[in-house]
């Protein structure tokens, strides 16, 4: 017999936009092109964190050859991927 109790189907439906909306996370990757000050304006354009935060993630890209530099959402990372980019940095999205 089907189950007609729509507020179970609605914890069904709710369960799997929750599965479909796991974070993401951007990563750059260090070049020897760009300038840190490039760097660190380009992430706080695609970010919108602050220059103390972009500056940190800059140093640890420089040293350790890539960062984390956001999580949230795929579409968003999608859109700070692209910020990042724009400048031909060199990006990654893992879900």
């Amino acid at each position: 017999m089907a189950n007609t109790n729509p507020l179970i189907e609605q914890e069904e439906i709710t369960g799997v936009e929750e599965e479909t909306q796991e974070p993401a996370k951007v990563i750059l990757f260090n070049d020897e092109v760009h300038t840190f000050d490039e760097v660190i304006n380009q992430i706080i354009r695609a970010t919108g964190c602050g220059l103390t935060k972009a500056e940190a993630l800059t140093l640890q890209v420089h040293h350790e050859g890539k960062a984390i530099v956001y999580y949230g959402e795929i579409v968003k990372c999608m859109q700070v991927s692209s910020v990042l980019e724009e400048i031909e940095l060199l990006t990654q999205i893992e879900v």
